[in-house]
């Protein structure tokens, strides 16, 4: 579904990513792990097209989704493609209500026959029912989060991207960020993800990419990763 090969990229004189490659099958929920500056949000700014807003630029390699180079596309072309990126930080729209940032993006591009509507999305996340005409800037950290993810499910995407899925959220929090990524999981949507939290994305993902240095040093499944600690010690241990 998506396939990454031997991507480089800078920010200005500085090289970010070395050769980078990964591979996303459909229906898989695959994780970037590293610790913080390894390029894993430069390789989700890449896959969006949105690295050149930020001052970067993709110098070799390649990136394709569905068999659709989307290396250079702009990061329209790409969400019309059926990709949907949950921003590390959130970035939900302050100045709109809840109801008002869901249905900001609403769209089905993909012509999907069971689409993402605004009560499958409180299906999905209960504490947002009472909160629709709240404005973004008034939720709890949590409460942003979960309206971030059901945002981009409003575009019916193929692949879910989340950057830091859970940090700076409480412990019960995370756990109903978790319950919601299965749940996506098990109807068979398509996630990439980085997050810090490791015990609970081995009880989730397929698959792990773990980038050092902005090149993948290991990939292999959660029962290899459990069982090779030293990989954990070497490259995710703070």
């Amino acid at each position: 579904m998506l396939n990454i090969t031997n991507l480089t990229a800078h920010y200005r004189s500085s090289q970010a990513l070395f050769g980078l490659s990964l591979q996303l099958n459909e229906g898989e929920v695959v994780t970037l792990l590293g610790r913080n500056g390894m390029g894993k949000t430069t390789t989700l700014h890449s896959i969006m097209g949105i690295l050149a807003s930020v001052g970067g630029s993709v110098s070799d390699g390649s990136i394709s989704y569905k068999s659709n180079d989307i290396t250079r596309k702009h990061s329209y072309q790409i969400a019309r493609l059926g990709l949907a990126l949950v921003p590390e930080g959130r970035q939900i729209f302050p100045n709109l209500t809840v109801r008002e940032n869901l249905i900001a993006t609403a769209a089905n591009r993909q012509q999907h026959k069971h689409i993402w509507s605004e009560e499958r999305v409180l299906d999905l996340f209960p504490p947002l029912a009472d909160r629709l005409s709240s404005m973004g800037n008034l939720l709890s950290g949590g409460e942003q989060q979960m309206l971030a993810i059901g945002r981009a499910l409003m575009t019916n995407p193929d692949l879910l991207i989340l950057d830091d899925a859970t940090e700076g959220l409480a412990p019960l929090v995370r756990q109903e960020i978790w319950r919601s990524i299965l749940a996506l999981k098990q109807r068979g949507l398509s996630i990439l993800l980085v997050d810090k939290n490791l015990n609970d994305l081995m009880h989730i993902a397929d698959r792990h990419y773990v980038v050092e240095k902005g090149r993948v040093v290991w990939n292999g499944d959660s029962e290899t990763l459990h069982r090779e600690y030293w990989i954990r010690d070497k490259y995710l241990g703070v």
